[in-house]
């Protein structure tokens, strides 16, 4: 059996790592994964006890070649359109899951906008600044850190826009 690295044991990920350097207050909230769940957004929406308003999945998108971080409401979806405009961009599609795995450090399901291994653009939809916290990835499946909009927005330096659609 392979030992655990200090890293691992103290359950931080490359999120919540990037948050406790940053001086960023946050709370962390692990829930059990089912790995059957259709949807990981909602899955964790419904374990915290969240309205699935104010849990935002991280998805990536390839803006005209430009991978580019959304994050958006897991109650919707992510308008394309509207994100390609954000970015100055013409046309959007969702990257390829392995292109998304490798630039980011993260698995999918697992995204988060934070602590990626290379730092993308990032869009957080406008509605986030209706909550004075929200939850976002921390890094892993089953594992959801809890911040300010504002806090996710400067760590990140994302463009607010409603990118998001009900």
């Amino acid at each position: 059996m392979a030992k655990k690295s200090r890293k691992q044991q103290s359950g931080s990920t490359p999120a919540t790592v990037a948050l406790t350097a940053a001086g960023t207050a946050f709370t962390v909230h692990a829930y059990d994964h089912d790995p059957s769940s259709p949807s990981y957004g909602e899955e964790a929406a419904e374990a915290l006890g969240v309205s699935a308003d104010r849990v935002f999945k991280t998805l990536v998108a390839d803006v005209d070649g430009e991978l580019v971080v959304a994050v958006v409401p897991v109650a919707g979806s992510l308008d394309l359109k509207a994100l390609a405009s954000a970015v100055g961009g013409k046309r959007a599609a969702m990257a390829d899951p392995s292109a998304a795995e490798r630039t980011t450090g993260y698995v999918r399901g697992g995204i988060s906008p934070l602590g990626q291994r290379k730092r993308l653009r990032t869009v957080l939809d406008a509605s986030a600044g209706s909550f004075p916290t929200i939850c976002v990835s921390a890094g892993r499946r089953g594992l959801e850190v809890e911040l300010s909009p504002s806090d996710l927005a400067t760590l990140t330096d994302a463009t607010l826009a409603p990118v998001g659609r009900s």
